[in-house]
């Protein structure tokens, strides 16, 4: 097999340290030496591995992304001389059975050397800040959403229904009512009397949810809730401010991707974060798909296909698609309701949404590289395609139904 880096390291990184292996050749020919060291994993010893790598005149070092660890070492090797690569995991997986923290670093260096790798991924400074901010937000986000259903179990507990009238137990009439209940209020009808707007037309149905059992205990833990609820919320609001700030340079690429159907500006600044808005990274749309785990998967084996399962992927990015997709197919008149229509009836609703998802992730990756705004073919799309089969679907329905159907074309038809 043909040798691309005469010179190659393997670094398999753990939390404490770090097991390099220098593969450079023998004093035979077309042998090589595998070398191993152990290193730690503090700033001043991957200093010392820098200048050790550069001492062996490596062209490659090769390493696994494996959970946050390798970021010291990649970040402080990105300046150097020579080629740093971060792999996936899965795509370097040595076979079971022979694996050790040593066998893996040299297996790194084997495949590094000979080219059978390919780099992750890895976006730059700016980039980086901007999702650290956005995942953060988005687990505040589900933690608020979390510590909602832990009010909501109190109250149940309670014997408090508020949830099977109103829409949102923490919304202004919620709060209100809650704030009543805390401070020692238990008359139904006066707590009810504290709905406001719409919820006012349920005064009578709220009576019956407000009476229960409502206790000091139930008080103190509904207060600690609703306080945790409170510091969540103006985390996010703060973290939120500082992705306006971080977001300078991307507000056009943000600005192109909110006129897509169903991406709200929070979902925009995701898809910045986790892609880098740079499309020259990933050659084609598909490779996009690929990555962010939207497209369909392959297992096939004697000609029989086991499994379509979407491959897995950047999850943070494929949860904001997921809303994205469920909210474009609930909008009227677009591409994607027509796409999501027409698979949901023989795929099933998931699948449908995947495809939204791909078509989504495919319409993102050409409006980054030619910077011009989305473009909706028509909910009439998959009409225009071939007019002639859906009128043969419909007159097949209708005959199916008992009708005997003739065809008159308009002036306007073809």
């Amino acid at each position: 097999m043909e040798v691309v880096h005469q010179r190659c390291a393997g670094l398999d990184i753990s939390k404490s340290d770090a097991k390099l292996c220098v593969r450079t050749p023998g004093s035979r020919h077309r042998t090589f030496d595998k070398k191993v060291t152990v290193w730690g994993s503090f700033s001043n010893e991957v200093a010392r591995l820098r200048e050790h790598l550069i001492a062996e005149g490596v062209s490659l070092v090769v390493m696994e992304a494996t959970g946050d660890y390798w970021k010291p070492f990649l970040y402080r090797l990105q300046d150097c001389p020579f080629e740093v690569m971060l792999v996936n995991a899965r795509h370097a997986k040595n076979l079971p059975g022979r694996k050790t923290d040593v066998s893996d670093a040299q297996w790194l260096a084997e495949l590094g050397a000979h080219g059978l790798v390919r780099a992750s991924f890895v976006p730059p400074q700016p980039i980086r800040e901007l999702r650290q901010l956005t995942r953060s937000r988005t687990i505040f986000t589900a933690e608020r959403a979390r510590e909602s259903q832990r009010l909501e179990k109190l109250l149940e507990d309670s014997g408090i229904k508020l949830s099977s009238v109103a829409t949102q137990i923490t919304g202004v009439s919620g709060r209100a009512i809650l704030a009543a209940l805390i401070s020692g209020e238990r008359d139904p009808a006066v707590l009810a009397d504290l709905a406001k707007g719409r919820l006012r037309v349920k005064i009578p149905a709220l009576v019956q949810a407000l009476t229960g059992t409502f206790t000091e205990q139930h008080a103190f833990m509904a207060a600690t809730h609703l306080d945790h609820i409170d510091r969540l919320t103006v985390t996010i609001t703060a973290i939120t401010a500082r992705i306006a700030m971080v977001l300078g340079p991307f507000h056009a690429a943000v600005d192109l991707l909110v006129t897509i159907p169903g991406v709200s500006q929070i979902i925009a600044e995701i898809v910045i974060a986790e892609t880098g808005a740079d499309m020259s990274r990933f050659p084609t749309a598909a490779h996009l798909a690929s990555w962010a785990g939207v497209c369909p998967g392959h297992n096939e084996s004697a000609g029989r296909v086991k499994s379509t399962r979407p491959r897995p992927g950047n999850s943070y990015l494929k949860g904001a698609l997921g809303i994205a997709s469920m909210a474009a197919a609930r909008t009227n008149g677009t591409f994607f309701q027509a796409r999501y229509k027409r698979l949901a009836v023989r795929r099933g609703e998931m699948k449908a949404l995947v495809a939204v998802e791909h078509s989504m992730i495919t319409a993102i990756w050409h409006m980054l590289s030619n910077n011009r705004p989305y473009h909706d073919l028509g909910h009439d799309h998959f009409d225009n395609i071939n007019p002639g089969r859906e009128r043969r679907r419909a007159i097949a329905k209708l005959t199916q139904l008992g009708y005997d159907v003739t065809l008159t074309p308009t002036g306007s038809s073809a």
